[in-house]
């Protein structure tokens, strides 16, 4: 977890010609940090374990027959799939219930059982998902994958105070703007369904016969020229801490990590083409594929990454740095206001009155205490709305991060100046003020 420390470092911007900088001290520490090691920045810090990874096919082999067979989703019978091609394919192979609607431990598993997700990265999104767009005060806490639902107990029960918009409905909680293959909410109009083009552009930056680390690596100048669109065409463009931070480089990073199909040749992973539009609901030929919502599927003969080798946060997050090495715009926490290429980052000091500032973040455990109490301190009013009982409601996320803060000496973050978010209309705009 202490790559989160980093991280956050990142986020100590100040706006200078237009875009969000690092304050000096930080960048100093940044480059110094660099230059030593060779290597993205945080390696210099904390080096992450190297493993020795081989392959077991009877370990990695994830079933598609039986049970775990292919079934399309029956819309008219109110099957859910959304934003998130991995989660479709779960539920189309039996993984997750087959309507969409799923409680904490089953997501956990179902993701850590088909993706060998790591469990801190899976429970720490399922209660995520579950707190800001499902229903975390039921019987059985949980979410849907795709729209609004009868979800039974999962989604039922008293204490909800409107009906959970599910991962579709997820606008700047969950999902956010700058996805690989989704358009942005207010330019495609919807940011669940799949646009062609995108993917097309996913398609062809997607390295062949070659290891998915490396594949990962050359996705880059995609990812960057997806933001670049962004900003140039949505007025009202905003990247917040967790949809965009956080949850946006996944969409670049979780393909090569958790769909490439794994073998003797590549122990790591290789995200050969056909599995690639498997996994997206893609058919035909480049230039001219087609698109079926809800039909993801996890190809026949498929073999996940070595369960020793979960997918873990430190894991993700080394990704996450790794392209924003090259672009420190990319965990930026700002937006577009009201205009295309009006970029501009909020000003960390007086977000947070005063506690945290460019010098000081990178010191000690500050950088950490930042973005961990950042999430403790917007959540409780982000569902004032939504909940009767708020701090019931956000019970076990929050026992989570503060079990990541016990014994790190964070300086008091009482509350942050939420009016920083107000020159922002993607923001104002997706919480209907």
């Amino acid at each position: 977890m202490k790559i989160f420390i980093l991280a956050s470092a990142l986020l100590s911007w100040t706006r200078v010609d237009a875009f969000p900088r690092l304050q000096p001290e930080a960048l100093g520490s940044l480059m110094e940090h660099s230059n030593r090691s060779g290597d993205c920045p945080y390696a210099a810090i904390n080096k992450p374990e190297k493993r020795q990874i081989g392959f077991d096919p009877k370990a990695q082999y994830v079933s598609t027959t039986g049970a775990h067979a292919f079934i399309p989703p029956n819309f008219a019978a109110g099957d859910q799939r959304g934003p998130c091609p991995g989660l479709n394919a779960l539920a189309n192979h039996g993984y997750l219930p087959h309507n969409g609607v799923a409680d904490i431990p089953t997501i956990i598993d179902a993701v850590n059982t088909a993706y060998s997700m790591a469990l801190d990265l899976g429970t720490f999104l399922a209660q995520y998902g579950t707190a800001f767009d499902g229903n975390a005060v039921s019987l059985d806490p949980g979410y849907s994958i795709g729209g609004p639902t009868a979800g039974g107990q999962i989604l039922g029960g008293l204490g909800l105070l409107g009906t959970p918009t599910g991962l579709s409905g997820s606008h700047n909680n969950y999902e956010g703007d700058t996805s690989p293959t989704r358009g942005d909410l207010y330019l495609k109009g919807n940011d669940y369904l799949l646009q062609v083009d995108q993917f097309q552009q996913y398609y062809d930056a997607l390295l062949e016969n070659t290891h998915a680390p490396e594949q990962y690596n050359a996705l880059f100048n995609f990812r960057q020229a997806r933001f670049n669109d962004s900003i140039a065409n949505n007025p009202y463009f905003f990247f917040p801490q967790f949809a965009g931070v956080f949850v946006s480089p996944a969409g670049y990073a979780f393909p090569p990590a958790m769909m490439a199909n794994h073998s003797a040749q590549y122990p790591d992973g290789y995200l050969d083409k056909e599995t690639f539009k498997s996994f997206f609901g893609i058919t035909g030929q480049s230039g001219s594929f087609k698109y079926q919502p809800g039909h993801e599927r996890i190809p026949d003969n498929w073999y996940k990454r070595p369960v020793s080798d979960g997918y873990t946060i430190p894991g993700f997050l080394t990704d996450v740095l790794n392209y924003a090495r090259r672009d420190p715009r990319l965990l930026s926490i700002g937006g577009n206001t009201g205009t295309p290429n009006s970029f501009t980052g909020i000003d960390v000091t007086a977000f947070t009155k005063g506690v945290y500032d460019g010098a000081t973040l990178a010191q000690g455990n500050n950088l950490q205490c930042f973005i961990f109490q950042l999430v403790q301190s917007e959540a409780p009013g982000l569902l004032t709305g939504i909940y009767s009982d708020v701090t019931k409601a956000l019970g076990a996320l929050l026992k989570t991060i503060s079990g990541d803060l016990v014994g790190l000496g964070c300086p008091r973050l009482e509350s942050v100046d939420e009016s920083q978010y107000g020159k922002f209309p993607g923001y104002k705009r997706a919480k209907g003020v």
